[in-house]
C-alpha cells in the first residue's frame, strides 16, 4: 500500500541509515568530485569566468531552493501517510513545481537585468537557471523512491546524469567554448535526471493510475495554500545564504566573487554532504513518520544524531581552518590568497549547518514550520543588516562575517527550540565530547611549538576520532541492527 514502511525498514530499530546514506553519498561523490574538479580548472583558467558561474548558481539556488526545500519535506509528509493516493500527490507537485519553474527562471532573469550585469552574465544566468530549475522537478520522483527506501534507484540515476552533464562541461571547457556554452551542462545533467527519476518510479505497479483528473486539479490549489509556508521559508533561507554575493558582486565585482567562492565551496561542500544527503534524504523521512508512529524512537534518534553530528563537526571545522592555506593554495592557486583568511572565519559554518538542519526537520516532523518560518525570516533581516553595515566597507570580510553570523543566531535558535522539547544533547551525550574537545586542545597546544604543524593537527583531532571509533564499536558490540548508528548509547 502507498505510503506503508518499506519491506526493509519493518523493524523499528531497523532503519538502513547508513546504507541508504553511502549509496545516496557514492552518487554525491561523483556530482561533487567533477563538478569541484570542473570548477577548479575554471578558477585557475578565469577568475572572471569562476566568478561569472557562482553568481549565475547563486542565482540559480533560489528555484532549486523553493522546489527542493520549499515542496518536497511537505511530499514526504504527504508521501509517508499511510493510505497515501501516490500518483495523485505526485501530479499534484509535478504541476506546482513547472508552475514555479518558469516563473522562478523569469524572476532570476529579471533581477539579474535590473541589477545591470552585461549581456554575457545575463546568458549566463539564465542556461544555469534553466539547468538547476529542472532538478526539482526530478526531484518530485526521488522522494517517492525515498519514502519507498528505493535510495538505491536514485543513487544510480545521479550518479549517470552527473557523467552526461559534466562529460558536455569538460568537453566544452576543453574546446573553447564561452561560458554560455559551457553552462548548458546543467541542463544536460538535470534533464536525464527527470527521465531517469520518472522512468524509475513510473515502472511501479501502484503509479499506474498517474493522472491529473478533475479532483486532482481541484487540489493543487490546497497543496499550494498548505505549502505556502514551506516556500516562505525557503525563500527566506536561500535569500539569507545568497544575500552576501549579491552585495559583494556590487562592492568588488565578480573577481571578488570569486575569491569569496573558493573557499564557501570548500566549507558548504562539507555541509552539502551531510545536511542534503543524510539529514534531508535519509533521516526526516524517518523522522517524519516516527514522529507519527514511534515517539520513543523518533526521540532516541534524535538525541543519537545530534551526539554524532557535533562528534563529526568539531574535527572538520578544525581541519578546514587549520590547513585553509594548503587547500586554498594546492586547489585554487596564488591568485585566491584572500580565500585562506576566509576560510578561518567560514569553518565555523559546518558546525552551524549540521545543528541547525538537524533541529529544522525534527521541527518539520512535530508540523512547527509555522515557527521555523519566523525563524527564518528573523535570520533574514538580520542577514540583509549586516550585508548593508559590514560588506560596503570591507567586502570579503563583511561577506564572511555577515553569514557566519546569521548561521549562528539561526542555529542558536533552532536547536534551543528543540533543546527545550526534546532535550537534544544531555549530560550523557555531551561529556564525551566536551572531554575529547579538551584533551586535542591540550595536545595541539602542547605539541604545536616542538613538532610539525602535521603531527600537532592530528594530535588536535585524534581524541575526537578515537571517541568516534568507540562509539561504532559500541554499535557493533550490542548487536545493533545494520546501518542504525548508536542505537542503545542513549535512552530517550
Amino acid at each position: 500500500m502507498p505510503g506503508n514502511a518499506p519491506a526493509g525498514d519493518a523493524h523499528p530499530h531497523n532503519h538502513g541509515i547508513l546504507g541508504k546514506f553511502l549509496k545516496l553519498a557514492g552518487a554525491q561523490w561523483v556530482r561533487d568530485g567533477l563538478h569541484t574538479l570542473f570548477m577548479i580548472v575554471l578558477a585557475r583558467k578565469s577568475v572572471g569566468d569562476y566568478g561569472g558561474f557562482m553568481l549565475a548558481f547563486g542565482l540559480g539556488q533560489f528555484i532549486l531552493f523553493l522546489g527542493e526545500f520549499g515542496l518536497n519535506q511537505p511530499l514526504v509528509t504527504s508521501l509517508s501517510r499511510r493510505y497515501a493516493r501516490t500518483g495523485e500527490i505526485l501530479a499534484q507537485y509535478t504541476v506546482i513545481k513547472a508552475v514555479l519553474f518558469v516563473a522562478g527562471v523569469a524572476a532570476v532573469v529579471g533581477v539579474a537585468l535590473q541589477q545591470g550585469y552585461d549581456e554575457g552574465l545575463v546568458m549566463l544566468v539564465l542556461v544555469i537557471s534553466l539547468g538547476v530549475g529542472l532538478e526539482p522537478l526530478s526531484g518530485t520522483f526521488f522522494v517517492a523512491c525515498r519514502v519507498r527506501g528505493r535510495q538505491d534507484q536514485e543513487a544510480l540515476i545521479r550518479a549517470v546524469a552527473a557523467l552526461l552533464g559534466y562529460g558536455w562541461a569538460f568537453g566544452a571547457l576543453l574546446l573553447g567554448a564561452g561560458p554560455v556554452w559551457m553552462g548548458l551542462f546543467k541542463v544536460v545533467e538535470n534533464t536525464a535526471n527527470l527521465v531517469g527519476g520518472a522512468f524509475a518510479v513510473l515502472r511501479w505497479e501502484h503509479l499506474a493510475g498517474l493522472n491529473l483528473g478533475r479532483k486532482a486539479l481541484a487540489r493543487i490549489w490546497g497543496t499550494t495554500k498548505n505549502g505556502l509556508e514551506f516556500l516562505i521559508m525557503a525563500l527566506a533561507a536561500i535569500t539569507y545564504n545568497k544575500s552576501n554575493l549579491f552585495f559583494l558582486q556590487n562592492a568588488g565585482g565578480q573577481e571578488a566573487v570569486a575569491r569569496y567562492s573558493a573557499t564557501w565551496e570548500l566549507v558548504d561542500g562539507v555541509s552539502v554532504l551531510v545536511c542534503s544527503l543524510l539529514l534531508s534524504n535519509v533521516l526526516f523521512p524517518l523522522f517524519a513518520r516516527l514522529w507519527k508512529t514511534g515517539r520513543d524512537e523518533f526521540h532516541r534518534l534524535a538525541k543519537v544524531s545530534a551526539q554524532w553530528l557535533l562528534a563529526l563537526a568539531l574535527p572538520l571545522v578544525f581541519v578546514l581552518a587549520a590547513e585553509s592555506d594548503r587547500l586554498i593554495g594546492l586547489i585554487y592557486g596564488p591568485a585566491y590568497a584572500d580565500a585562506v583568511w576566509m576560510q578561518k572565519y567560514l569553518a565555523p559554518t559546518v558546525l552551524c549547518a549540521f545543528v541547525h538542519n538537524l533541529a529544522a526537520y525534527l521541527m518539520l516532523s512535530q508540523g512547527k514550520q509555522r515557527l521555523l518560518l519566523f525563524i527564518y525570516l528573523a535570520g533574514l533581516g538580520l542577514n540583509l543588516g549586516l550585508c548593508a553595515a559590514l560588506i560596503p566597507a570591507h567586502p570579503l570580510a563583511g561577506a564572511a562575517v555577515a553569514i557566519l553570523l546569521t548561521k549562528a543566531a539561526v542555529a542558536a535558535a533552532t536547536v534551543g527550540y528543540c533543546q527545550k522539547t526534546i532535550g537534544l544533547f544531555t549530560l550523557k551525550t555531551l561529556l564525551p565530547i566536551l572531554v575529547a574537545s579538551g584533551l586535542g586542545a591540550v595536545l595541539y597546544l602542547g605539541l604545536a611549538p616542538f613538532v610539525p604543524r602535521e603531527v600537532a593537527e592530528l594530535g588536535a583531532i585524534a581524541p575526537m576520532l578515537a571517541l568516534l571509533a568507540r562509539l561504532w564499536r559500541a554499535r557493533r558490540v550490542r548487536g545493533l541492527a545494520p546501518g542504525d548508528p548508536g542505537r542503545g548509547m542513549e535512552k530517550p
